[in-house]
């Protein structure tokens, strides 16, 4: 499900991040959806929003209710659309392709490294030079150990994912030979 709500919240969050970007106010935006997609996480109100009987007007409130102050006029018309279209229990992934595109923006990409095995902190340095050059920007690295890799690395960039790991490439060869 968690593919379904990314494709259905991206069109969303890239019509957030170019209003922000115009009203040059990115951080209130980011800060709002973080809200937004809080309010629509937690238990109570994501029951509510899959209640068949909650009209778009009260889970518009209750969302404006819980959020109080928090939210700018364009961040409203998001939500009110959201709900126009059933859509709200989307808002979470809003918030995060929102973030994605923010720190892309301002120059900087979140890169995750699964290895399997630990890196140290000269390797962790000359990957992160790499990476950067390979991106064109600065990068924010997070590296995970991962032993069933058997060897090799996995690295993820948002969508980008190179799999430079043996579990990887035998799982590309079972497949290329229909194991």
């Amino acid at each position: 499900m968690a593919g379904d709500t990314t494709t259905i919240a991206r069109p969303y969050a890239e019509a957030a991040f170019e209003v922000a970007k115009a009203d040059g106010n990115m951080d209130a935006w980011a800060d709002g959806l973080v809200l937004l997609g809080a309010i629509v996480a937690d238990p109570r109100v994501a029951e509510q929003i899959d209640n068949p009987n909650a009209t778009a007007q009260q889970l518009i409130e209750l969302i404006f209710g819980v959020a109080g102050e928090g939210l700018t006029e364009h961040q409203q018309n998001l939500v009110r659309l959201l709900a126009a279209n059933k859509r709200l229990i989307v808002l979470p992934d809003v918030a995060r392709l929102f973030a994605q595109m923010k720190t892309i923006y301002d120059g900087l990409r979140h890169i995750e490294v699964t290895s399997a095995f630990p890196v140290s902190d000269a390797e962790r340095e000359e990957l992160a030079q790499r990476l950067k050059a390979h991106f064109g920007a600065d990068v924010d690295l997070s590296v995970a150990d991962d032993p069933s890799l058997i060897g090799g690395i996995k690295v993820r960039a948002g969508d980008i994912v190179i799999d430079g790991s043996v579990r990887g490439k035998l799982e590309r060869l079972s497949n290329d030979l229909q194991f």
